[in-house]
């Protein structure tokens, strides 16, 4: 049987993971799940973790976070091997997620916390096409460097008009 799975989280990498809960808690409105808590050989998970990341693996802090829509966030401080920061620029050519899109009607006043909070904003705040003053989208940047995108409407809604 084919039918549409549901979204259920993403694993984010941040260099301190107390900043990040905070952040995504006041900044984005995120709830905190469970954690922070440290893993490594000797704890629970630290057998998966291993097997997951590699036996390079030695020590990370984690927490989990959920979007109001039950999407969860992962939140990943690598502490051994430890956490590198991405680069400046939106590294769109390389494999694998470049940027996570948050709902929000409120474009500007969102896009005006991130900012105020040590984030970026990367775009403008474009209409969507065909130029539709209520379906906005900007791109901004996380204090960590993670991209977000930030729609006005659902996602069928911003794409709909294909």
């Amino acid at each position: 049987m084919t039918y549409p799975r549901s979204f259920n989280h993403i694993g984010i990498s941040v260099p301190d993971i107390g900043k990040a809960v905070a952040w995504y808690r006041d900044i984005l409105g995120f709830s905190l799940v469970s954690g922070p808590y440290e893993i490594d050989h000797s704890t629970l998970g630290g057998e998966q973790a291993v097997n997951v990341l590699g036996f390079d693996f030695r020590r990370m802090r984690m927490a989990h976070m959920a979007a109001a829509n039950g999407v969860g966030i992962e939140l990943f401080q690598l502490i051994d091997p430890p956490y590198q920061a991405p680069g400046e620029r939106v590294e769109y050519w390389k494999g694998g997620i470049f940027h996570l899109c948050i709902t929000d009607p409120d474009i500007e006043g969102l896009t005006k916390r991130i900012v105020e909070s040590g984030g970026r904003q990367l775009s403008k705040i474009w209409q969507e096409r065909p130029p539709s003053v209520e379906h906005r989208m900007v791109y901004c940047a996380d204090p960590f460097g993670i991209v977000i995108e930030i729609y006005t409407h659902s996602y069928e809604a911003m794409q709909g008009w294909r």
